[in-house]
């Protein structure tokens, strides 16, 4: 593995913290959040235009930059920094992913485009606030129970009775970036109790009988919405051939994989907003006095901050190695989560008084952190999953007997 970064991305993270320096400073992220979308549509359309942003990890057939995910982890970092309210994460990260591996070509041909070009923001609704099991990041997604096993609750998916489409009934509590999506991914079960398996479908923001709220929200930059769904039309993404065989197992195996893919770009958020939170907190104890001398000066502050360093700096070379072997995602983004909580815990308290004021934007980072854990984590279950499919604790014996 060639861990060295190329110009182009290196010109990619320079164009994007220039612009991000600009345009999204504090004030600014707190009057996007406030806005209808929860983010600063001219902004999103700047990235999408100048540097292709959310179509950076898609095929260049498909109107993409053609870059891999790795380069999508990267330019997440300066993103995460920023703490950039955008629909990045859930367009590029979780849906267009899915579109690509189940969509059929012509589904791939319609949607990719406009997603990548940022013209149109997708969303994944899964049933229930489950959504790092479905995407296999806390446990296996194989495993009914978190999509309603084809029990009542969830999203029931049936085929509609002119046998031109489907017809979802459910609701949906949980969704980033929800309310503002042209397009949702809906995760729905089908085929009853006997046969059922969960599928991906797909639903246009205009659909009759789609009704969807705005949540208020621990983090405001990751806007989130209630999503009901009453007799909606839907689409089925991919083709699944005759229905009434089969589990669904491909549609599982592409929500791991997206799940591996997201949890590194993830990580790399993770890090550039740890990295900003320590980076303002240096920058304030060098300046801000007591007793008559910096507070940065005493010793104390400085192992603090030494410690915080050290953990940062460990995060992302986890970060950097999961963006190349997206296999690491879970143990780099559980890394990644705690690095970002301590961090910023530690920039409130070493803030002093005004670290805890409502003004101040120290809470951002901190509230940062804890929604992500909460929306992806938490980082233990991280932990613990990754530790088992590693069969990290599985008797050496019994390893030998298989």
């Amino acid at each position: 593995m060639d861990a060295a970064f190329t110009a182009e991305q290196d010109e990619i993270r320079r164009t994007l913290r220039e612009i991000l320096g600009k345009r999204c400073g504090p004030d600014e992220v707190k009057a996007a959040v406030r806005t209808a979308e929860g983010y600063d549509r001219e902004l999103w359309q700047q990235l999408a235009q100048q540097l292709g942003l959310p179509g950076i990890a898609v095929a260049e057939e498909y109107g993409g930059v053609g870059c891999t995910p790795a380069d999508l982890a990267l330019a997440c970092e300066e993103t995460g920094r920023a703490l950039l309210p955008s629909p990045l994460l859930a367009t590029a990260a979780l849906c267009a992913p899915l579109i690509t591996a189940l969509g059929t070509p012509t589904q791939r041909s319609t949607l990719l485009p406009p997603l990548a070009a940022g013209a149109l923001t997708a969303a994944l609704a899964v049933p229930g606030p489950v959504l790092a099991t479905a995407l296999a990041l806390t446990g296996d997604n194989a495993a009914g129970p978190w999509s309603g096993g084809g029990r009542a609750g969830g999203v029931q998916a049936r085929a509609a009775e002119d046998g031109a489409g489907w017809r979802l009934y459910g609701e949906v509590p949980q969704v980033l970036d929800g309310h503002s999506a042209g397009l949702l991914l809906v995760a729905a079960h089908t085929g009853g109790f006997a046969r059922s398996r969960t599928l991906l479908f797909l639903v246009r923001q205009d659909a009759p009988g789609l009704v969807t709220s705005r949540q208020t929200t621990l983090d405001e930059t990751r806007p989130q919405a209630r999503i009901e769904l009453r007799n909606v039309s839907a689409e089925l993404l991919g083709d699944h051939g005759d229905l009434r065989e089969g589990d669904g197992a491909e549609v599982l195996a592409a929500l791991a994989a997206t799940g591996r893919t997201a949890s590194a770009v993830l990580a790399a958020e993770a890090v550039g907003a740890a990295a900003q939170a320590l980076a303002r907190t240096v920058d304030y104890v060098r300046q801000r006095e007591q007793f008559g001398r910096a507070v940065g000066s005493f010793q104390a502050v400085k192992h603090r901050l030494a410690d915080l360093y050290v953990r940062v700096q460990a995060a992302r070379s986890a970060a950097y190695y999961a963006a190349w072997d997206p296999e690491q995602g879970g143990l780099a983004l559980a890394q990644a989560l705690e690095t970002l909580r301590v961090t910023a815990g530690e920039a409130i308290q070493l803030h002093g008084g005004i670290g805890f004021t409502w003004e101040h934007d120290a809470h951002l980072y901190f509230k940062r952190a804890a929604a992500d854990e909460l929306l992806f984590g938490p980082v233990h279950r991280l932990r613990a999953h990754a530790a088992d499919r590693a069969d990290l604790f599985t008797p050496q014996s019994r390893k030998v007997a298989v």
